[in-house]
């Protein structure tokens, strides 16, 4: 089982600062320069089945707009993260997010994968529940 360093911790938690700082101005053209695409997106639908897509970059950046619209300013929004390093290259992180949206609290649980690219680290897959409405259930083979 790979034990990152201290330093590797750090990177994860610098590209995260940095994530989210574009996050809350809404710079989606920027959110997706930190990516890889195709991107997987994975989540479920309500027939209680998962849901699998590949995203381009034109598709994230669309989806983006819609959920985050003018970004995650003023929705208090608070994360734990939690990065699993499968490799030095290969980090699954899982999130634990609270935020405010018009009084109402809510909470997320989701999970990315960021891959090390030449550039840093990316992400490249993302994973969270409940968002497949209207997408087709996943099928084997």
């Amino acid at each position: 089982m790979y034990r990152p360093s201290a330093d590797e911790l750090k990177s994860i938690d610098e590209w995260f600062a940095t994530y989210d700082a574009i996050a809350e101005r809404g710079a989606i053209e920027e959110l997706a320069d930190l990516a890889v695409f195709p991107m997987n997106v994975v989540t479920d639908v309500p027939d209680g089945y998962a849901s699998a897509k590949q995203w381009t970059r034109a598709e994230y950046i669309e989806a983006m707009k819609e959920s985050m619209g003018g970004g995650t300013a003023g929705l208090d929004l608070r994360s734990t993260r939690t990065p699993r390093f499968l490799s030095p290259n290969l980090v699954i992180v899982e999130t634990e997010a609270t935020m405010t949206i018009d009084g109402q609290e809510q909470r997320m649980h989701y999970a990315d994968l960021l891959v090390h690219t030449e550039d840093g680290w990316a992400f490249q897959t993302m994973v969270q529940g409940g968002w497949g409405h209207g997408w087709p259930p996943a099928k084997r083979g």
